[in-house]
């Protein structure tokens, strides 16, 4: 056996209204409107709920924090009347209503950029096996497209076979992948909208500091998939990793 320090992500809150007391998913299954009712009555109970400053959340992530909103999609059921034959008819349409995530972000103190997205995931080491690569990935289907498209404009001067895919698709899918010692973090923003308004300059990377600045309306910060932290407009997080947080595990090694 042999000791390995895993390095974890550290959190600060600030901004206006922030909520810094959590709502436990461990413990209880909620809905969506559960789960922002539990915020607002946290953030009630919690005399602290006007701090501004930056404030130390109580807890460390070992995998990944995700800041998203709490909905991502719904189902709205639209009903019309009207009549025909003198025969009385009240069809109904569902449609799918998407909300995305809308925040500022800033990556190793670099300028802030506007972005709409499905969320942002940022991970350490130990998470880099996880969620995060399943939404980094690349399949072998989408490289064997690439490959042939970049040889149709004689850019690769080799034969496209089935072993050269394989190859590049398992050279990009491990770059994903790091030791959980090592203190720096990945972030990923999942599906980001791209326009006149909001730009993705990186969409993936790696980085010692994130920065986010809340403009969602129902939204929130969560911690290894357990812990979830309001996070609506006006809130700033900082996201970051200090080796003193560090957790110290036992490898069993055959």
């Amino acid at each position: 056996l042999r000791w390995q320090w895993r390095q974890r992500i550290r959190l600060y809150l600030e901004g206006t209204g922030i909520n810094p007391t959590p709502v436990d998913l461990h413990e209880q299954q909620l809905s969506q409107e559960q789960h922002s009712r539990a915020h607002i009555n946290e953030r009630l109970q919690d005399q602290r709920s006007d701090i501004s400053g930056p404030h130390l959340l109580p807890v460390r992530a070992l995998n990944e924090v995700f800041i998203g909103e709490s909905l991502s999609s719904r189902y709205t059921v639209c009903s019309v009347l009207f009549r025909e034959n003198f025969k009385s008819c009240k069809p109904s349409f569902k449609f799918s209503l998407h909300r995305a995530s809308y925040y500022e972000i800033s990556v190793d103190d670099g300028p802030w950029e506007k972005q709409k997205s499905s969320g942002l995931n940022v991970c350490t080491g130990t998470g880099s096996k996880a969620w995060s690569y399943n939404i980094n990935k690349v399949a072998h289907q989408a490289v064997e497209e690439i490959l042939q498209i970049a040889k149709k404009h004689g850019s690769l001067n080799m034969p496209l076979n089935t072993e050269l895919v394989q190859k590049v698709t398992n050279g990009y899918n491990e770059s994903l992948l790091y030791s959980p010692e090592e203190p720096k973090m990945f972030f990923s923003i999942r599906e980001p909208i791209v326009n006149r308004v909001f730009s993705s300059s990186r969409q993936r990377g790696f980085s010692s500091k994130v920065c986010v600045r809340s403009r969602c309306w129902d939204a929130c910060m969560v911690v290894d998939g357990g812990t979830s932290f309001e996070f609506n407009d006006g809130a700033i997080a900082s996201i970051s990793i200090d080796t003193e947080d560090a957790l110290c595990t036992v490898l069993l090694e055959e």
